[in-house]
């Protein structure tokens, strides 16, 4: 008799434990995975919005950056127009020296042209008045009372 309430004892725990077990088996499967399913969704959502969140920092440096490109086009518009400005001054500073070098050479065509009828005294009475062209040429004056006719008659 002792086997068999031993035996009774065995059946009963194993009967009455296997069958809550069996019972709460299929409850314990759908719980673990209403979870795991939980959890993936946690997981995508979190990653969507780490997606989210790469996209705005890629929108926003390529925004930067095109402004950042835009400020340097209009800087090398405005260095383009500073240099046009800068090579239209220097084409006229050499134009001014051009003409100045020419003014130069006139002048000096013209002191040469009149070297021979300069006199270093004050009151010479031998001065003849002459007129200079626009090329440095010495004209002499034409008219029969002038200083010049006086002296090549003498």
């Amino acid at each position: 008799m002792d086997y068999s309430n031993l035996l009774i004892a065995i059946l009963t725990l194993l009967i009455g434990g296997g069958g809550g077990t069996f019972f709460t088996w299929r409850w314990l499967a759908k719980r673990s995975k209403a979870e795991a399913e939980q959890a993936e969704a946690s997981a995508a959502k979190e990653l969507q919005d780490i997606y989210q969140q790469l996209i705005e920092d890629i929108k926003t440096d390529r925004n930067e950056q095109k402004s950042y490109i835009q400020e340097l086009k209009e800087d090398r518009r405005h260095l383009r127009e500073e240099r046009n400005i800068q090579n239209k001054r220097q084409e006229e500073m050499e134009e001014k020296i051009r003409s100045l070098q020419s003014t130069v050479a006139r002048n000096g065509r013209m002191v040469e042209g009149m070297r021979p009828f300069m006199c270093g005294k004050t009151n010479c009475q031998d001065r003849i008045s002459v007129s200079l062209s626009e090329d440095g040429q010495v004209r002499k004056p034409k008219k029969r009372g002038d200083n010049y006719n006086k002296n090549e008659n003498e």
